[in-house]
């Protein structure tokens, strides 16, 4: 497991000035969430999940509350979930997870997104098996032996529990994400840094120079989209 996640709070804090991009797309998945089981959080996991990780970026109580409601309405808008793949310089690799209600104009702006900054997107299939489906959590604490135990108790399935100074992150089954925050919060953790659904990499990869600048164009590129909603990658930054 990589170490990426030790630094993921100073990235979202140089990030503040996209919120309002973050809120509208947390905003549209929570729409969908809702649209496609009971409105009712205690009635729908799924919605509950994207729920629980719109939290960790801040998203305002008004937008989750307006996103339901208009769920409950009469408005029949779809939403498609695709993925797309792709690579980066020097062998990185990217995942693109959308929602979108317009396919064609998404798969055009993702691989404009690609060739425009250093990148080639891919057929499917064509990196998403270098990756792992993980639940992660990412909390300010320094009880990672604890934490291991207390979750192995609770009959839940660790992939790894590992800290490094003041923070602990938490890999898990994708199924147990619920279970895992649950007994985290019982355990007092009152805040998550990270509370995701994430594509995990097998291998990780570093750059330097200018990779990573162009690395970091493409990235910035894609989650600039409107209908992108996360972008997976193989690269330690």
């Amino acid at each position: 497991m990589g170490r990426k996640w030790f630094n993921i709070k100073d990235k979202k804090a140089a990030k503040e000035a996209s919120n309002s991009r973050v809120f509208a797309k947390f905003g549209v998945e929570i729409y969908v969430a809702a649209k496609q089981g009971e409105p009712d959080p205690h009635l729908n996991q799924k919605l509950q999940l994207v729920i629980d990780r719109a939290k960790t970026y801040n998203v305002p109580k008004h937008v989750i509350d307006r996103a339901i409601e208009k769920a409950k309405g009469t408005g029949d808008e779809t939403y498609s979930e695709l993925r797309y793949e792709g690579f980066g310089p020097a062998g990185s690799m990217l995942i693109v997870d959308t929602l979108t209600n317009n396919v064609n104009r998404t798969a055009a702006n993702v691989r404009a997104a690609f060739g425009k900054n250093g990148g080639n997107m891919g057929v499917s299939g064509a990196v998403s098996y270098m990756f792992d489906n993980t639940a992660v959590f990412v909390y300010e604490g320094n009880n990672a032996e604890e934490i291991f135990e207390t979750l192995i108790e609770a009959d839940i399935e660790v992939k790894d529990v590992m800290s490094e100074g003041s923070q602990v992150v938490v890999y898990a089954e994708p199924a147990d994400f619920s279970k895992v925050r649950d007994v985290l919060t019982e355990q007092g953790v009152e805040k998550f840094t990270v509370a995701e659904l994430e594509m995990v990499p097998q291998n990780e990869l570093t750059l330097e120079g200018e990779d990573l600048e162009t690395f970091e164009q493409l990235v910035d590129a894609l989650e600039e989209l409107d209908d992108v909603q996360k972008v997976h990658h193989n690269v330690d930054a």
